[in-house]
């Protein structure tokens, strides 16, 4: 739990595709640095999230972006917007920006896109939040099997590396044959709400990119858990830590010795 990794399979072809944003669990820092998939040339600090989080509605913590073209587009974008599997409250569930907001957030910020990748970009954009949303909900069904979990809002870090990334990052710099150097190329916050009590916790979520499928299939990894905020998360924590242990134990124990 934690550390996912997977290969991504929307509907539409996502071979390198300039994609930034992550699904099983694995905890694999030990290939190739990871990379963030699109090139910015140059690209001096660490990727961003497109989507501008700092300027949230206070009504549904989405950010507020134009339908409208961008100056100088050339193809049309859709205009509709996908309702994720991820409740809100009063049993609403969180929209996904739309492409051509998806993409007007992409001009805001610098990014040269190729419009024609925007829709692919958006795809894999969503599965990577619904996966996240899915280890979410592992961490959070060991505690509260029959709550009703809700996201109450979310903030994008682009910039701010979590602890454990530093951590994964010392490791590298200390063991670089077994660990990753390179950082993760975004960084999501959210509070979840649990409904029975009011209890809202706050999870980190790392974004890494992974060697591509020998097909050229780019593969991305999630790192989600509950922050350490309070005794209760660090116990689930440690909890989940040591049953990965052990089971990493257990397997090891059935492969027969070497000849």
């Amino acid at each position: 739990m934690g550390q996912t990794n997977s290969r991504v399979e929307p509907a539409t072809s996502a071979k390198a595709s300039p994609v930034p944003h992550t699904v099983p669990v694995a905890e694999d820092h030990s290939s190739k640095p990871a990379k963030c998939p699109i090139d910015h040339n140059p690209a001096p600090k660490l990727a961003e999230c497109p989507v501008d989080h700092s300027s949230l509605s206070p009504l549904n913590q989405m950010p507020t972006l134009s339908q409208e073209p961008a100056q100088n587009q050339s193809v049309r974008l859709p205009t509709n917007r996908t309702e994720s599997s991820i409740p809100r409250d009063q049993g609403l569930k969180w929209e996904y920006p739309s492409p051509q907001q998806f993409y007007n957030a992409l001009v805001r910020k610098g990014w040269e896109t190729p419009e024609e990748h925007v829709e692919t970009m958006v795809e894999i954009h969503n599965f990577l939040n619904e996966e996240a949303w899915e280890e979410v909900l592992k961490w959070e069904r060991r505690r509260n099997p029959d709550d009703d979990i809700q996201l109450a809002r979310f903030m994008g870090k682009p910039g701010q590396l979590s602890p454990k990334a530093r951590l994964y990052m010392f490791a590298g710099w200390l063991l670089p044959s077994r660990f990753n150097t390179e950082p993760p190329f975004d960084r999501h916050d959210w509070i979840i709400r649990r409904p029975k009590t009011g209890e809202e916790v706050r999870y980190v979520i790392d974004y890494y990119s992974a060697p591509p499928e020998p097909d050229g299939s780019p593969v991305f990894s999630l790192d989600v858990r509950p922050a350490i905020d309070n005794f209760g998360s660090v116990k689930d924590r440690i909890a989940v830590a040591t049953e990965e242990v052990w089971a990493s134990i257990r397997e090891n124990n059935k492969k027969p010795p070497s000849q």
